[in-house]
């Protein structure tokens, strides 16, 4: 169950819904979530009342075409499953949306059964087997 959000910088309702189907897929390939579990926030800044800020730490020289890819979701995924996702997510990105890879800029967060609701003021994942 991850939740997902996605800001960029005047990129058109085309290329962020692209963006974000390049993430869903991404994750149904490599965490293994099923097709039916998106849940995610696109939001395009406009440059003038919001915006995106970045540098080229590490070396990356980012531009206006940053798409910044924040995912949460249960822990437990190995190091090498996590730097799969980010691959692929750059991989499609690139693919449905035109996004330079170096542009494609993850965030992921884990965290337990108990830190989800999914409707109705339950934490659904607890008691769970699995969870």
């Amino acid at each position: 169950m991850p939740f997902v959000r996605i800001d960029t910088l005047r990129a058109g309702p085309e290329r962020l819904a692209a963006l974000g189907r390049a993430v869903h897929d991404a994750l149904m390939e490599t965490i293994g979530i099923p097709p039916d579990d998106r849940f995610q926030v696109l939001v395009d800044h406009d440059g003038a009342s919001s915006t995106l800020r970045y540098d080229d730490y590490l070396g990356v020289r980012r531009d206006d075409g940053i798409a910044y890819v924040m995912i949460t979701l249960r822990s437990g995924h190995p190091p090498a499953r996590k730097q799969a996702l980010y691959r692929r997510i750059a991989e499609l990105a690139h693919a449905y949306a035109g996004t330079d890879p170096r542009n494609v800029f993850v965030v992921l967060t884990e965290n337990g059964p108990a830190d989800w609701s999914l409707g109705e003021g339950r934490a659904q994942y607890l008691g769970t087997p699995g969870a």
